[in-house]
């Protein structure tokens, strides 16, 4: 499919859906469904083939029956509101949009987000996912196939700070904090306690204190929580632009003629400065 025109009017859109996304997001409670939406549509890049990530696929039937996506059509279709009323955005920029937005309005950090996405109607094969079932050489599996560092796989798995998990769609039931509609670090804190009667503890979960590689992220985690926002903003925006240039979607006609200018008012610099040195030479000899 061809790629976006992130053009002013394209831009337009996005900050109006954003704004309609904290408000749909908020009214429904459901910002943990739109983080795993963005994730799930993102976390199937291979970094070798170049094929998967955020390119909006994840709305195809095909894709969106994995078993790893259980759940998430009901997102998808709330998303859709919004896309009916901003048609210029890509599914691809929306999905990733709503992830952000999702941190944002329950208390996470801020995720940088550049648009520009293009849309895919091509899903992978199953099985790019995570199975929460494995173990630390797993989640190494998956995430060096996308190209992302132990860092992140740590980082990302702090997000399970939000939401909780259906036996219906996973097998598994409960959430991993006491307030699973607020982002912080508590995830790491349940963690570094030990298991506790209520809360859930998934064996990658486990696999974050088992693997010393890990194990280190975690503990900083859990006692400083700026660390792990700065950490995890920069990992969510790696996992949202796997595959995608930032910069590199087409430019509208006005975006062309401001960069016109631009190129125009150097030249005329340049020009005044050589001709200022060139009088000033002159004016020596």
């Amino acid at each position: 499919m061809a790629m976006p025109v992130v053009d002013t009017e394209y831009l337009k859109q996005i900050d109006k859906a954003r704004r309609d996304l904290r408000a749909l997001i908020s009214n429904r409670n459901c910002a943990p469904l739109m983080l795993r939406l963005a994730w799930h549509d993102a976390g199937t890049y291979d970094a070798k083939t170049k094929t998967g990530g955020p390119n909006g696929s994840i709305r195809n039937e095909e894709e969106f029956a994995h078993g790893a996506n259980n759940g998430l059509k009901k997102a998808i279709d709330w998303c859709e509101e919004v896309k009916a009323k901003y048609p210029k955005i890509t599914y691809a920029d929306l999905y990733q949009l709503a992830g952000v937005v999702a941190v944002e309005v329950t208390g996470g950090p801020t995720v940088d987000f550049v648009p520009g996405r293009k849309d895919s109607k091509v899903s992978p094969r199953e099985g790019r996912l995570p199975d929460a079932k494995q173990g630390a050489p797993h989640l190494k599996d998956i995430f060096y196939r996308m190209g992302l560092s132990d860092k992140d796989i740590v980082a990302l798995s702090g997000g399970h700070t939000l939401g909780r998990a259906h036996p219906e769609r996973s097998g598994f039931d409960g959430p991993w904090t006491q307030e699973p509609l607020k982002f912080d670090n508590s995830y790491f804190v349940e963690l570094m306690k030990g298991e506790s009667e209520g809360l859930l503890q998934l064996p990658t979960d486990k696999a974050l204190l088992d693997d010393p590689a890990f194990r280190s992220y975690v503990e900083l985690y859990a006692k400083d929580e700026e660390a792990f926002f700065r950490d995890y903003a920069a990992s969510h925006k790696k996992l949202s632009e796997l595959g995608f240039t930032p910069g590199g979607s087409k430019s509208g006609p006005k975006d062309s003629i401001i960069l016109a200018q631009s190129a125009v008012g150097v030249a005329v610099a340049a020009a005044v400065v050589i001709l200022s040195y060139i009088y000033e030479v002159r004016k020596r000899v």
